[in-house]
């Protein structure tokens, strides 16, 4: 099915339009001022970029989410005027309060901007002087608290302003890190922090007796008023706007206490201060009003039974292939809080695996893009599957997501079963491995033990990192796999090279981050 049969109102109409199609070259557009449509794929499509289908949620590699049309309008409409922010966001805190039953809320540019706006708001209590010194935080509060569960790869939206995290995991680690650096609480938000010593009750709890700010991180989670985290004792909460409130993508929500948040809106822009650099515009802050006024008239309910339709749908046409079975997972807690749709098979009675599904789906047409999948060619006892989540899928979506996956399982093409050649290298030994990234280098080092299969064991070692690797020599082909903490989050590195002698070259993929080249030489 072609995603252009879908009907969807354009984004753009009327002037809007005719500036769009002049400045990407889009076939003459007649000047008159009826209604006018353009396809939204056929703007991006312009530039040579191809729109995909969303069955994988709020991730912001992939825009986040849809905004709604109220929210769109919103935007528009705020386009066209000029406004004083600071007027501007002290009438929005107050509407938001009205909204949410907070004490008060600003709108912010996403919510690691919030994170980060909050963290410099408890440093320097507003005042100018340490708001212009920011990040050199000598002779002031520079530290935060952070239950050791609670790390995670955004927290780096609060040690950008310069703080050292100090990690806890118990309730008298907790009592014994607070001083007077201590500048506020940062807990992210999930399964982890409902239960223990630490729950966000009980860390609200102990923060509030030494009169600590707590800061929630709830990003991806619903909006449930009165908020569940303010009322559990938390100072602010975090949402983002851009993920299941349906706001501006580039937008974000503080809720909370009305001095500290006031407080962050000064520490960001349009002030000159650590924040400046983060900047939510007008047409943002009214999008995300609009968002927030939304989510309390939405049909929540009715939301989730269509979602259920969709997978429903998608899993009966999926089933008419024998041998594919269904699962369905409901989330453990409010974030991208929807059902997720598992279809599971024996890769050996259908002859290919759920990562070459996945594969075949974001390379089709239209491309579509899944929760994930399980499974390997290298091992076809194991069993195999994809998963589907129907949180920011569009009207239409589950027909071009149902059509494709029983097609490709109906009749999958043929897939050559891997040869695994015997180890034709030794590599074991202590090894300096030089990386070439896209404008910097850096040198590793690799200790490497190997067995008589050719399985690799051993250690990486980077700048500050140190840890653990696996691996395996195929032939004189070299693969080794390292993940290794730092700070909130783990880098992963996957270097694939060919040995010759005491030297081996390839190419090392390190996840988000891209790829770099390598060249190891032992000792």
């Amino acid at each position: 099915m072609s995603r252009s049969k879908l009907t969807r109102r354009s984004l753009f109409r009327t002037t809007a339009a005719i500036a769009a199609a002049e400045a990407l070259a889009l076939p003459d557009v007649p000047a008159v001022a009826a209604p006018l449509e353009l396809s939204p794929n056929h703007l991006y499509e312009s530039i040579g970029v191809k729109p995909i289908v969303n069955c994988r949620g709020t991730f912001t590699i992939i825009t986040g989410s849809q905004s709604l049309p109220e929210v769109k309008k919103a935007m528009e409409l705020a386009s066209h005027s000029y406004v004083h922010m600071d007027e501007l966001m002290e009438a929005v805190g107050k509407r938001l309060a009205e909204l949410t039953q907070a004490e008060w809320g600003i709108v912010t540019n996403g919510c690691a901007a919030a994170l980060a706006h909050a963290t410099a708001a408890c440093i320097t209590g507003g005042d100018p002087e340490k708001m212009q010194r920011m990040p050199d935080l000598t002779g002031m509060k520079n530290e935060v608290i952070v239950p050791r569960y609670a790390r995670n790869v955004y927290d780096h939206a609060v040690r950008m302003t310069g703080v050292k995290m100090i990690e806890v995991e118990t309730a008298a680690e907790f009592e014994a890190a607070i001083n007077k650096k201590t500048a506020m609480v940062m807990i992210m938000s999930g399964p982890a922090a409902e239960k223990g010593e630490l729950s966000i009750p009980n860390a609200c709890a102990i923060a509030k007796k030494h009169n600590i700010p707590v800061i929630i991180d709830a990003a991806a989670e619903e909006l449930k008023i009165p908020n569940i985290h303010l009322k559990n004792g938390a100072t602010m909460v975090a949402y983002s706007g851009g993920k299941c409130l349906r706001g501006p993508q580039a937008a974000g929500l503080l809720l909370g206490q009305k001095d500290l948040l006031q407080t962050a809106w000064v520490c960001s822009a349009p002030h000159h201060a650590f924040g400046r650099s983060m900047k939510v515009g007008k047409e943002e802050i009214m999008g995300m009003l609009a968002a927030v006024e939304m989510w309390v008239k939405r049909d929540h309910d009715a939301e989730w039974k269509e979602w259920e339709s969709w997978l429903d749908h998608i899993s009966t046409e999926a089933m008419k292939v024998p041998g594919v079975t269904k699962e369905i997972h409901q989330p453990e807690d409010l974030s991208n809080h929807a059902p997720v749709l598992q279809l599971n098979w024996d890769p050996k009675k259908l002859g290919i695996t759920g990562p070459e599904v996945e594969a075949l789906l974001l390379n089709g047409t239209p491309r579509i893009v899944i929760a994930g999948s399980s499974g390997n060619r290298r091992d076809m006892s194991r069993p195999t599957n994809i998963r589907i989540m129907p949180y920011m899928m569009q009207p239409g979506d589950y027909k071009i997501a149902a059509e494709a996956i029983h097609k490709i399982l109906a009749n999958p093409p043929k897939f050559d079963t891997p040869v695994i050649p015997a180890p034709d290298a030794n590599v074991t030994g202590t090894w300096t491995v030089a990386l070439k990234f896209l404008s910097g280098a850096a040198t590793h080092g690799f200790t490497l033990g190997q067995n008589p299969d050719g399985k690799l064991y051993g250690m990486h070692r980077g700048d500050t990192i140190a840890g653990n690797l696996t691996g395996a020599v195929e032939g004189k082909t070299v693969t080794i796999r390292s993940s290794q903490k730092i700070q909130g989050t783990s880098l992963s590195f996957n270097f694939t090279g060919t040995a010759e002698g005491n030297t081996i070259k390839g190419t090392v993929t390190l996840a988000e981050y891209g790829k770099a080249e390598f060249v190891a030489t032992r000792a």
